[in-house]
């Protein structure tokens, strides 16, 4: 698209960053209620907001962790994934959905995405099954939930389990079920920049009950520490554990967080809306996910649009105070996944066009505005 005005920042723009934390007032209390207590590390909170969790899921049992990655690692163990079995996973997401299905020796396969919603295609979900495969890999792109019907039907066909990396997602829904429900292993993100964070952490969200007790033991060197502190543990360790657990700390920040998570998705679904709003309709950009909304409730972590002469238009954003990035790159350009390369041809056509713009409570409908009507003079 051809530029007019590109201008420098004006004294009276202030400069918009790409993410922001959202810490809640209360939290600095909290933290040091928690500081003058016996509980810093894992204790009654780390309970506390899992029951919480669970509450707001409506099913299932949840296991707070230390990361993201700590529960995708702990969910393909409890979904039976082993040395050289094949998962089918996304081509496009943050390298900690992937990464620990080395540290196990399985194969990610990676599928092609949407290129409407930059989700995992089911289409070539179907087509790379084999008698390896094991379980499939979801993840809600920006917080727009993946086609868990055709997943689900594809999994249950070929008796797969399904993982959601729901890391951008908390809140989200598809066909009026909560994302934590869609599928038989869920894993959210508490870090620094996610929707509420914990400083750094992560929970796993099960379906079996069953299931999330053996979860809580490989949580903590394969002890069951309720027995432990019952007083009746065998003194034995019979599983390969990690040391994955959350801390009251982390807890207590959580539970601030999830005080006011209906306002918080409130303020982004606002901004996600106006971006589609006002950027709709402009010749050569797209806005992702905009037409694949009518079955499901974005959570609104991301706003991505899709445009030619990407480096331009981000040049010309930063010339005005304005953040922008890519945030998230294919997996399959990393070496470290170099003996399981594919071309894609969904991602291959969208890779030099996707961009992320601002998005975070520091971020007015205002804000969104001055971005829109940067955007619109060209660039």
């Amino acid at each position: 698209m051809s530029s007019t005005n590109m201008g420098v920042t004006s004294e009276n723009e202030s400069p918009v960053v790409l993410f922001h934390p959202f810490v809640p007032e209360e939290t600095a209390a909290k933290v040091a209620e928690v500081l003058s207590t016996r509980w810093i590390g894992q204790g009654p909170l780390v309970d506390a907001f899992e029951a919480e969790f669970e509450t707001m899921v409506g099913k299932g049992k949840s296991l707070a962790v230390g990361s993201g990655t700590d529960a995708l690692h702990l969910a393909y163990l409890l979904a039976g994934v082993g040395p050289g079995d094949e998962v089918i996973c996304p081509v496009f997401t943050c390298t900690a959905t992937n990464l620990p299905l080395l540290y196990i020796g399985a194969i990610p396969v990676f599928a092609d995405i949407d290129p409407k919603t930059m989700n995992i295609s089911p289409e070539s979900i179907r087509s790379l099954i084999t008698e390896k495969t094991k379980a499939i890999v979801t993840v809600d792109y920006g917080g727009l939930p993946c086609d868990y019907a055709e997943i689900n039907a594809i999994a249950k066909e070929f008796d797969l389990k399904v993982i959601d990396d729901a890391a951008h997602a908390i809140g989200a829904e598809y066909r009026d079920s909560q994302i934590g429900t869609l599928a038989d292993f869920t894993t959210y993100s508490f870090q620094a920049i996610k929707h509420i964070t914990t400083g750094d952490g992560g929970l796993l969200h099960v379906r079996d009950p069953e299931i999330a007790e053996k979860g809580k033991r490989l949580r903590w060197f394969g002890i069951d520490r309720k027995a432990k502190f019952s007083g009746i543990w065998a003194n034995d360790i019979t599983e390969i554990g990690f040391k994955y657990q959350m801390t009251d700390i982390g807890a207590a920040m959580g539970l601030a967080g999830l005080s006011h998570l209906p306002m918080v998705l409130s303020h982004r679904r606002k901004l996600l809306e106006k971006y589609e709003n006002e950027l709709h309709g402009i010749s050569g950009l797209y806005n992702v996910g905009s037409e694949s909304q009518e079955d499901r409730v974005h959570s609104a972590w991301l706003h991505t649009i899709l445009v030619d002469s990407r480096e331009e238009l981000q040049t010309k954003l930063k010339s005005h105070g304005v953040e922008s990035g890519q945030v998230h790159y294919r997996n399959d350009m990393y070496t470290v996944f170099g003996n399981y390369r594919e071309y894609l041809t969904n991602m291959d056509a969208v890779e030099s066009k996707y961009l992320v713009l601002p998005l975070h409570l520091k971020v007015s409908e205002k804000d969104v505005e001055r971005i829109c009507q940067i955007i619109k003079t060209g660039w």
